[in-house]
């Protein structure tokens, strides 16, 4: 059986926010054009599917490490803060993202709420998970045959 960890990162989440773009309850809030993803950053992102993107990527991480909240999830998407001559600091991602990706995974029966801990991944949120890995892991196996096995 295929699952998340077995394919790369980052072809498994363009595939998953390829998925979510037809979801009805996935859609950047307005704010989202002109937003920074943390006060370590100096723009907001160029990249015009970008919530999708992080969408998707946060799928990943709560199937992953679940259950996790919206602030270990800030942590995680956090970087290092220019402060000028001073030696760098880490800083937080933004948590108003991370709650808001979380709200509409779970309206969108994505991810369920756990006993206050956090949120898991939900059986439907699971099966997109796995058979978005196995379609991309049949289609590495037709270009690298030794892959094959793991299918």
């Amino acid at each position: 059986m295929t699952h998340a960890y077995d394919v790369p990162a980052g072809l498994l989440v363009s595939k998953v926010a390829a998925e979510l773009k037809r979801r009805p309850g996935i859609a950047p809030p307005p704010w989202a054009a002109f937003v920074k993803t943390g006060v370590h950053r100096q723009r907001s992102p160029t990249q015009e599917d970008w919530w999708y993107v992080r969408t998707a990527a946060v799928l990943r991480k709560v199937s992953l490490a679940g259950p996790i909240g919206s602030t270990r999830l800030a942590y995680q998407y956090g970087g290092r803060r220019d402060r000028g001559s001073a030696p760098y600091h880490s800083r937080a991602g933004s948590r108003s993202i991370a709650r808001e990706i979380l709200q509409q995974l779970e309206r969108s029966g994505l991810v369920q709420p756990y006993r206050g801990q956090g949120r898991r991944i939900s059986p439907e949120g699971e099966r997109l998970l796995t058979a978005a890995a196995k379609e991309l892991l049949t289609d590495l196996s037709k270009s690298r045959p030794e892959l094959a096995k793991y299918l």
